[in-house]
């Protein structure tokens, strides 16, 4: 379970995609990532646009930015900033590549070493647990949503309610008035 939960926190959204990054799938691997990009290149026929992607410089500094943001607060992802920030590859000449899920599950076919596919299989469940969260999330969107539509339709009840009561309370107070007025004529 905890490996699951590495793998997690190694998960990014990037172009509205879930993605992990060459350099985290090489460690994971405990292979290089020169190597990693190696297999995958001799087999980029198995890696189409929407299975792999090279991060631009914008998309780079961006992720950068918020693993340092996550590091500041003390958050589990900040280890992932060790792969971006120390040693070799610190400054990197070339821009990370990013796997769908789908590229992931390509890349045990490029890597048949064992560890590579115990790791897979432990990666497809970790995505298949992110997916899990995130339809619950969604759940609890729809609930929250649903709530604040009923709020809404009882805020209105509530607002006849008072409007009426406001408008008996000033029926009385106008009635009062009339049976107190001075009287003209015959007094009795």
């Amino acid at each position: 379970m905890q490996i699951i939960k590495n793998i997690q926190n190694r998960i990014y959204e990037i172009r509205g995609e879930r993605v992990m990054l060459d350099r985290d799938l090489a460690a994971l691997y405990e292979t290089e990532t020169k190597a990693l990009n190696l297999a995958v290149k001799r087999n980029i026929k198995r890696f189409p646009e929407d299975f792999m992607f090279q991060l631009n410089k914008d998309e780079f500094e961006e992720l950068r930015f918020q693993i340092e943001t996550l590091e500041k607060n003390d958050h589990p992802l900040r280890l992932q900033n060790e792969t971006l920030k120390t040693g070799r590859g610190q400054h990197s000449k070339y821009l990370p590549y990013a796997f769908t899920e789908q590229g992931v599950a390509m890349l045990s076919g490029v890597l048949n070493s064992d560890k590579a596919i115990n790791m897979n299989i432990a990666i497809m469940r970790a995505f298949v647990e992110v997916r899990k969260v995130l339809l619950r999330q969604n759940d609890l969107k729809e609930q929250l949503q649903q709530i604040k539509e009923r709020l809404g339709e009882h805020d209105v009840q509530l607002n006849q309610i008072y409007d009426a009561m406001e408008n008996l309370l000033d029926e009385k107070a106008a009635g009062r008035k009339w049976e107190e007025r001075e009287r003209i004529g015959f007094k009795k």
